[in-house]
């Protein structure tokens, strides 16, 4: 969301706008950050303004500026997602990496070396490949759940406005009330300096965790990357095409005649039945999921779930979350 984009830093650093000029980047404006359920006629997915991984990488090269102002860290951020295929994480479904969601991660560091234009930016700052190709070497930037970063911050909070669980202004009170200070391993991490915000900003972000694993969300991720697997088989689509854009990709489908009409039914979607056991007809699709969420630190207190039964408590049902049951299209 690119009216985040103020509220992360004042303004845009040279490196990061003429990093936004690279190809690499540039693709990603036509990769979208709902892995493809923005196609759909979900109630909850159709109302929802352009997201796309672009906006989300540039917001996370902001976080890890402000915060560190570091370029390499930086544009490690903002390259993180430089590998991300078409639909994104429905890839992760097609390659049967969706509970780890690391597969498309491979390439990072390929794209990066091969670039010409990144190289030639990296020179100007002095950095090579390898300061920059594994963003995981940078706490601010990555590191595990349920820990804050400033990839998970971006998503979650461009999330939260998109889905409209916050107001740009809301996003921008709790984005103020961060600051970097070392966990309880000694690693730095964004932190909430007020406990009040830590809990809101914990509690709210659950509404977007529970769409990422939503019947609608993992129906449509499973649904799309069978579609996709079906191209490659029919040769519609060659293993390339997956790193072009979605418009170029859609386009292909379309123009076959199978592709095409299970496309224009998957943007038809719009209701999901849901049993327990698998009926004995019709075809149904058990799909479990990748569980994402946050538990943040507050300054002097600690990680919300410690002193905060209530978020606590909404953590663990969350966790507790079971995916035993049989999705199909109404």
């Amino acid at each position: 969301m690119r009216e985040l984009w103020p509220v992360y830093h004042p303004d845009v650093p040279g490196f990061l706008q003429a990093l936004a000029e690279t190809p690499e980047l540039r693709r990603l404006k036509e990769v979208g950050m709902n892995c493809g359920c923005e196609y759909t006629a979900f109630p909850r997915f159709r109302r929802l303004r352009p997201y796309s991984r672009f906006d989300h990488s540039m917001g996370v090269g902001l976080i890890v500026w402000h915060f560190t102002g570091d370029p390499a860290q930086a544009v490690a951020g903002a390259l993180h997602d430089a590998a991300t295929p078409v639909f994104a994480h429905v890839v992760d479904f097609l390659r049967g990496d969706h509970l780890r969601q690391e597969a498309t991660e491979e390439r990072t560091a390929d794209i990066i070396a091969q670039s010409p234009d990144i190289q030639a930016l990296l020179v100007s700052l002095g950095l090579r490949t390898a300061d920059v190709a594994n963003y995981h070497r940078y706490p601010i930037a990555d590191n595990d759940t349920p820990r804050l970063s400033a990839d998970r911050l971006e998503y979650t909070l461009g999330n939260l406005v998109n889905y409209e669980f916050l107001t740009v202004g809301q996003a921008a009170r709790l984005y103020q009330d961060l600051t970097v200070l070392k966990n309880e391993d000694g690693l730095p991490e964004l932190t909430f300096q007020t406990p009040e915000a830590a809990s809101a900003f914990a509690e709210t972000a659950l509404g977007t965790a529970r769409i990422y694993v939503a019947d609608e969300d993992r129906f449509s991720m499973q649904v799309l990357a069978d579609l996709l697997r079906l191209a490659l088989e029919r040769k519609v689509l060659a293993e390339t095409d997956l790193y072009d854009t979605e418009p170029a990709v859609l386009q292909k489908l379309l123009a076959d005649n199978v592709c095409g009409l299970l496309w224009q039914r998957f943007r038809g979607y719009s209701h999901i039945s849901r049993h327990t056991q698998r009926p004995p007809e019709g075809r149904w699709l058990s799909v479990p999921a990748k569980l994402r969420y946050i538990d943040p630190l507050a300054a002097g207190a600690g990680r919300v779930s410690r002193w905060d039964p209530h978020v606590r408590a909404l953590l663990e049902e969350f966790c507790a979350t079971q995916f035993n049951v049989w999705l199909g299209p109404v």
